[in-house]
């Protein structure tokens, strides 16, 4: 079995092509796929198979030939990556899949257009469609502290769940080795944002499933988003800078657009026997 390994400033995938939707991706096979020490290693999973043969999106096909099946590092799935997508059709791009222009990918939060350059070192925009603002604040706990502070937490959703929190210093965030606490109770990704002024930010974030990555493209897009609000604002952009690079967030007013790179590391063979052992049967 053929796989891919990708990143999107520092935010890494396992890229499975599993065209004609045959593979059986438990979640369990995730897991070791992303196990950093007896697998390949990675925040998440990226399955790309033809939309038409998968159930759950089948209804799509007339709009996007792809599907992005997208895993979290624990096994369980994501309705949207904003650096996984990038990521999903740079991959598309080098075999062949895809070339430059719009290209349609339907993901568990609908149909997402990427624009991608000719140039397969350029960097690529998606088209993450309107940010949800339920106006629900959340407080937010940082979770390996004895006595921790409570943060005041902004929700946007991104087609995933989003609590952006704003800080002076990014090292308050504590070592995000454990989830924050979100209260009211959320499975959600959490930003933390410092915003240095001139359309610069400055984020982590513990991702839901994953723990703290190097960057997270939804993620980037809520840090935006949220610090337009906070300004009382209703549009804006920014440069945004993640662990593992830098990010270009645009909020139209309408939709987000977000820019980055992606870049295909390697890709190669999974030995049969680790595929056996870890309960990937095509």
């Amino acid at each position: 079995m053929r796989f891919a390994k990708g990143h999107g400033t520092g935010n890494d995938f396992v890229v499975l092509p599993d065209l004609d939707g045959a593979v059986n991706l438990t979640p369990a096979a995730v897991r070791a796929l992303c196990d950093r020490r007896h697998g390949i290693g990675a925040d998440g999973v990226l399955r790309v198979v033809a939309t038409a043969k998968v159930a759950e999106v089948a209804h799509l096909a007339d709009q996007a030939d792809w599907f992005m099946d997208y895993h979290n590092a624990d096994g369980t799935t994501a309705e949207m990556c904003g650096n996984g997508i990038r990521v999903y059709v740079r991959w598309l791009q080098r075999f062949g899949l895809a070339g430059a222009g719009e290209v349609p990918v339907a993901t568990r939060d609908g149909v997402k257009t990427v624009l991608l350059p000719a140039d397969e070192n350029g960097d690529i925009t998606v088209d993450m469609g309107p940010p949800q603002i339920p106006g629900t604040s959340r407080a937010v706990r940082i979770a390996d502290r004895s006595d921790p502070p409570v943060y005041p937490g902004l929700e946007v959703w991104m087609g995933n769940p989003h609590v952006v929190v704003a800080l002076d210093d990014l090292a308050a965030a504590g070592s995000l080795v454990l989830a924050p606490l979100v209260e009211p109770q959320l499975e959600t990704n959490v930003e933390f944002v410092v915003d240095r002024g001139d359309g610069r930010l400055a984020m982590r974030v513990h991702e839901r499933g994953s723990g703290e990555t190097q960057s997270c493209g939804t993620g980037a897009c809520a840090a935006g988003v949220a610090t337009a609000l906070r300004r009382g604002q209703a549009r804006g952009s920014w440069d945004v800078d993640v662990p593992g690079g830098r990010l270009r967030v645009e909020w139209t007013g309408e939709t987000v657009l977000l820019t980055g790179p992606a870049v295909i590391v390697a890709d190669g063979d999974l030995d049969p026997e680790w595929l056996a052992r870890a309960g990937i049967v095509p």
